[in-house]
């Protein structure tokens, strides 16, 4: 069982849904006792979001299609202190998100991820785990994270999260974060969890199409300078921003501007982990 540092931590975890009434009540169901669900509606069509709202989980809707506009509506739509992402399609265990939840709580990582492994034939497919493997070379080059997955499990705090910046809404946003927490010398772990096969069709990597667009929004996403952030790890860490006197500059650290660009700092600290064990916008 994992052990919190504090008893009852605030937690949601938000999952981007685009037609996933078949895999919702699994995937709700291994929300663990005491976290919210914030299932964001990306306009899905066999009632995905009335099963959610049923099963108790908290809808919220995003009409812009993309994968990053139905994460980034959860995130803003979230009120807890910490932020977790699953997809909903039944790849992915959300419990095996405790640990990720503990490990920022103690203040040993700013963003823990989750390294894909797939359990079965099939669950992973080739053109898919080809591109994830040459944007994590790229992803190296550029930050120095030695990461190997690039996946949406993932785990912050939600306040450090907003302050990122963001802005990618299409399938670049996972690495949006990656890079940009990387950039601002956040702390980056990675624990491999188990990967099964989803249920139904992948919208991005279930075909060579929507793999190569995939790769090509993040590739944009590497391309792009870096982008200075207030605040530094350690704040993050607690969840308390930087603070800095008025018309003074935080030490260390250039005047931030929403044009700002800076060298990229030294690379983030990167660590993985043992395997996990595999299963057995407008609120509404």
């Amino acid at each position: 069982m994992t052990t919190y540092p504090v008893p009852n931590p605030d937690v949601d975890v938000v999952l981007p849904c685009l037609d996933e009434a078949g895999a919702l009540p699994w995937v709700l169901s291994r929300i663990p006792p005491g976290w919210r669900a914030l299932v964001v509606d990306n306009g899905s069509t066999d009632g995905s979001a009335e099963l959610a709202r049923e099963l108790g989980a908290t809808v919220v809707r995003e009409e812009r299609r993309g994968f990053g506009a139905a994460c980034h509506a959860g995130l803003t739509a979230a009120t807890a202190d910490i932020v977790c992402f699953c997809d909903c399609d039944g790849s992915l265990d959300p419990g095996l998100l405790r640990p990720f939840v503990a490990e920022v709580l103690a203040g040993e990582a700013d963003l823990v991820l989750g390294r894909r492994r797939p359990r079965e034939r099939g669950a992973w497919p080739p053109h898919a785990r080809a591109g994830n493997v040459a944007l994590a070379r790229m992803l190296r080059r550029r930050t120095g994270l030695r990461l190997h997955d690039l996946g949406p499990m993932r785990a912050a705090r939600r306040e450090a999260l907003l302050g990122l910046g963001l802005t990618d809404r299409r399938s670049g946003y996972p690495l949006q974060m990656v890079v940009r927490a990387a950039d601002a010398g956040w702390r980056v772990t990675e624990h491999d969890v188990p990967y099964l096969p989803r249920t139904g069709v992948s919208k991005v990597t279930g075909t060579w199409r929507g793999t190569w667009q995939a790769v090509r929004d993040m590739s944009q996403v590497l391309a792009e300078p870096p982008v200075s952030t207030p605040g530094t790890a350690a704040a993050r860490s607690t969840g308390v921003p930087a603070q800095a006197p008025p018309g003074a500059e935080a030490p260390g650290r250039a005047p931030v501007s929403a044009s700002a660009t800076a060298p990229p700092p030294a690379p983030a600290r990167v660590s993985a982990s043992a395997p996990a064990s595999p299963r057995g916008g407008s609120v509404q």
